[in-house]
């Protein structure tokens, strides 16, 4: 499943995509990876794998 997320003109800022298991992939409007949640380990990580957040703050990865 991807969610579009878009700012306050209607601009869009980012997706997230969400697997089957609940792991998700922030990317940016260019289609960079931002970052991952790992619903497993319940961190959410930045494009280099290092732990910012627990829990699920996937959004959180669009505004930084």
């Amino acid at each position: 499943m991807s969610e579009t997320i878009k700012d306050y003109c209607g601009r869009i800022i980012g997706t997230i995509d969400t697997d089957s298991r609940g792991n998700k992939t922030v990317k940016d409007y260019c289609g960079r990876i931002l970052g991952t949640y790992d619903s497993s380990s319940n961190y959410t990580k930045d494009y280099c794998g290092r732990i910012l957040y627990q829990g699920d703050m996937a959004s959180a990865l669009l505004i930084r």
